[in-house]
């Protein structure tokens, strides 16, 4: 991963068309393809194809590219991105989204496991489950503490590029 700030303007004295640019590996996905649906093949195009429909003004902001014999997406940053505000979900929709990114992160971090660490962690979340909650606590504090976390970081992102302006 990398990040470029870019002078994208004619005027390079003044700083004010200045264009910070993230650029990511795009891997091959582990969500299963819909046979109904036509989705490009090159990894950073179909990240790209989604970015389009997810989010429309995110996805004219990005492009697909190859470096390196690897597929690569690049975005330009922007503070005031689209973040997703769990205020605005109702309980329903909330518990869907938790489920899904609960899913998706666990098979992301199953994939580094052995069967014996995978049996082992299993093991541990049913050891630390509450009976009235549906996550152990430890987890529940974790979960929390890294949304203030990153929290704090995109706010301090925000000042800095504010400043720069």
């Amino acid at each position: 991963r990398y990040a470029v700030l870019l002078d994208v303007g004619n005027n390079t004295s003044d700083g004010n068309d200045l264009c910070l640019i993230d650029i990511k590996e795009a891997v091959k996905a582990d969500a299963p393809r819909s046979p109904n649906i036509r989705m490009p093949t090159e990894s950073g195009k179909r990240i790209l194809e989604g970015a389009k429909y997810l989010s429309p003004f995110l996805g004219e902001r990005m492009a697909a590219t190859e470096m390196f014999s690897k597929s690569f997406f690049l975005r330009e940053l922007l503070p005031q991105d689209l973040k997703l505000e769990i205020e605005q979900l109702t309980p329903d929709e909330a518990m869907k989204v938790a489920k899904y990114l609960a899913l998706v992160v666990g098979r992301a971090h199953a994939r580094q496991m052995d069967a014996a660490t995978k049996k082992e962690w299993l093991n541990q979340l049913k050891r630390s489950r509450s009976s009235t909650l549906n996550a152990p606590s430890w987890l529940w504090k974790s979960i929390v503490e890294l949304l203030t976390i990153h929290e704090a970081a995109y706010l301090e992102h925000c000042r800095k590029y504010a400043d720069l302006l």
